[in-house]
């Protein structure tokens, strides 16, 4: 019995078991996705130009991989398939080999995939076809149905869409030709997923804040009153940032008159050699304290999970999480949003924060007012005694 043939008895047997034993829950995993999978086995298989005993593997095991739906649960159905396919093959060709290579591949469907040669790999890629294609969306929503319809576990649009994510993110295709066909195609599924579970967020919060405001809960003004201190605060850092800029300006144009300029006379009027000094130093350890003003501070820009557990981590300022990966700090952020109690929590740390920094800021500027003001003075004071009670040398 030539390839050809043995496959096109295979295909019509397989449809017989189909319509034989309909399982109605099944609307994924029915005739139809196995139709599906034989093509994209067939496609797959035609690139790598198999041996004809490979592609007849190939092709049998498309057929029959998921077969075991129809005579057991989905977790042990490709055991069931497995052999189911071996005993067909031994009957209807008495070749070993070939069934052997047949149950590899079913076996290697089985999730997490771990095809160990290129046919199994092969029919790896093509179980999971779908994943890289534009029906991936409609396909997903009948697995999910069919998910809810034989699991006792039922999962809503948003649970789904979340494991969908997680499977698309981990799975890997393990060919080279459905990687470089496919790979563009389920990374723009990724992100659909990725933008409608953001959609989700987005309506959830929203839901929340109208249920916050039926319930005549003072959010509002709580969410007024931490915006407006937080602006409050970055004001007057500015107004601080803005004064020691203006420090550091002065004192360099000074300290650059009194190195260019007067040190040059100090060979000639040694007079002026102390009130120089003190006025130059006093011009550097403004700019130094104005310079202290502005400096950033570095912190170590991450957080762990018994910071979200125990809620003292505050995800609203930069310098806490940006060393973060972003998948982390999506988790922290969402653990954040569905918590007000962490939420509110998180806006106080951040506005106490601000306020301790703040205080840091005004006590430098503070001192570096000073020193320019007492020792400004101070200098000229010094100016005016070398000049009038001292000769000229």
């Amino acid at each position: 019995m030539v390839a050809k043939e043995f496959i096109d008895n295979t295909a019509d047997h397989v449809q017989a078991l189909f319509d034989k034993h309909t399982v109605p829950e099944q609307v994924y995993h029915n005739l139809e996705h196995t139709k599906g999978v034989v093509k994209a086995c067939e496609q797959i298989a035609d690139h790598y130009q198999l041996e004809e005993e490979d592609f007849l593997a190939v092709m049998i095991a498309s057929w029959y991989h998921d077969v075991g739906y129809l005579y057991t649960t989905p977790d042990k159905h490709e055991e069931k398939g497995a052999e189911l396919a071996y005993n067909y093959v031994i009957e209807k060709k008495g070749n070993k080999a070939l069934a052997e290579k047949v149950k590899e591949c079913i076996f290697a469907t089985k999730m997490p995939q771990k095809p160990t040669s290129l046919i199994s790999r092969i029919v790896c890629d093509a179980d999971l076809f779908h994943l890289g294609t534009e029906e991936f969306l409609d396909i997903n929503k009948r697995v999910r149905k069919e998910h809810n319809s034989v699991c006792a576990e039922q999962m809503s649009n948003k649970e789904w869409r979340k494991t969908s994510l997680i499977l698309l993110e981990k799975h890997q295709y393990h060919t080279d030709y459905c990687k470089t066909l496919l790979q563009t195609g389920k990374q723009k599924n990724i992100n659909i997923l990725r933008e409608r579970i953001i959609q989700d967020q987005e309506q959830r919060a929203e839901k929340q804040s109208k249920k916050e405001k039926k319930n005549n809960t003072p959010s509002r003004g709580i969410e007024t009153m931490f915006r407006t201190t937080s602006t409050n605060h970055l004001r007057l850092s500015e107004m601080a940032d803005s004064k020691a800029n203006i420090m550091i300006t002065v004192n360099s144009i000074i300290a650059s008159i009194l190195v260019s300029v007067l040190f040059r006379k100090l060979e000639d009027d040694t007079r002026l050699v102390i009130p120089a000094i003190l006025f130059l130093g006093t011009s550097l350890v403004s700019i130094i304290f104005a310079i202290l003003v502005t400096r950033p501070n570095v912190t170590q820009g991450t957080f762990t999970k018994e910071d979200i557990d125990k809620k003292r981590a505050n995800l609203l300022f930069f310098g806490n999480f940006h060393k973060m990966k972003l998948k982390d700090y999506q988790s922290g952020i969402n653990a954040m949003m569905n918590d007000s109690e962490f939420l509110y929590g998180s806006m106080t740390r951040d506005i106490y924060n601000l306020g301790v920094v703040l205080g840091r800021k005004y006590r430098l500027l503070r001192i570096t007012y000073s020193v320019f003001m007492f020792g400004f003075v101070l200098s000229i004071l010094a100016f005016v005694i070398a000049v009038t009670m001292f000769e000229h040398p």
